[in-house]
């Protein structure tokens, strides 16, 4: 039953997003002709500091990125560790120094928030102050807490996957607890996570597309096992027509790109990805 609802209830959504406010979109510096933002999700480059990793995120041709929580923060900051406590001076000198590089950031996560709304406030007051368009989480149990602050701060809530047998790996899980929650209330489209559980990313795209507000793209080699990513357009996933899918339905999120190989020399590969996402949205301008 679950899984034929996924197909059921797609038009039914589509209608019903259709009548709720579009909320927070991404600053107009960091979007693509195609309308959606290329970031790189900084665990892609762990091995440095986020100074270090916003000023690769621009080498590789990127506008924005997403940051996660405890990276080292370097740079003025020194041994600073991001997180919701973070100062309002220190955020002020981060954001600063991101826009002198043109870098946007737009998504913060993967975090866990608590159902205690005082404490997932912290994360919510901290999303705010940086300018984000969305927090990246896994915490399901939390869901009416997160719907509540969603709808207040005008947040995106980007519910993310990793592979099996973590509880979030099929999509089906995600879409039964948030198809009729509020608009702010989404997918994080982690595409490799679901290759390595043997789903076809597209065809989960084609069921879920109304409700993804984010991706974690990468590219495989191979559907139903764990591969290493590769650059864009090298591999198995359609991120093309994974693209063309949800911008059927307005997409107007952050791409990121989520590479987690080479870990210490993978800025060629990041801008390698950062150039099929530009020539893609060259030619599908919004």
């Amino acid at each position: 039953m679950k899984r034929r609802s996924l197909f059921t209830m797609v038009p039914a959504a589509s209608a019903l997003l259709a009548l709720r406010s579009q909320g927070k979109t991404i600053a107009p510096e960091a979007l693509t002709p195609a309308g959606f933002a290329i970031s790189v999700q900084c665990w892609s480059l762990k091995e440095f500091t986020l100074w270090e990793a916003i000023e690769k995120s621009a080498a590789a041709g990127a506008t924005a990125v997403e940051v996660f929580p405890g990276q080292k923060i370097g740079g003025d900051l020194g041994d600073a560790k991001l997180d919701p406590s973070l100062s309002d001076e220190n955020i002020t000198k981060l954001l600063a120094y991101a826009k002198d590089k043109g870098i946007t950031p737009v998504n913060f996560g993967v975090t866990g928030i608590s159902k205690d709304e005082a404490e997932a406030r912290k994360t919510f007051e901290f999303a705010k102050k940086m300018g984000l368009y969305g927090v990246t989480t896994e915490s399901l149990d939390a869901l009416d807490t997160l719907e509540k602050l969603a709808k207040e701060y005008d947040i995106k809530v980007c519910f993310h996957n990793h592979p099996k047998p973590t509880s979030l790996w099929d999509p089906n899980k995600i879409w039964e607890a948030i198809k009729d929650r509020h608009a702010n209330i989404g997918y994080c489209a982690d595409l490799g996570h679901w290759a390595t559980s043997g789903l076809d990313p597209l065809e989960v795209i084609k069921k879920v597309a109304p409700r993804v507000h984010s991706f974690h793209m990468k590219d495989r080699e191979a559907i139903g096992k764990w591969t290493h990513d590769r650059p864009f357009g090298t591999g198995v996933i359609d991120n093309i027509a994974i693209l063309d899918e949800v911008r059927k339905h307005g997409f107007a999120g952050n791409v990121t790109i989520e590479y987690e190989h080479n870990w210490k020399t993978n800025v060629p590969e990041i801008a390698q990805c950062v150039g099929y996402l530009r020539a893609y949205s060259k030619f599908k301008k919004a």
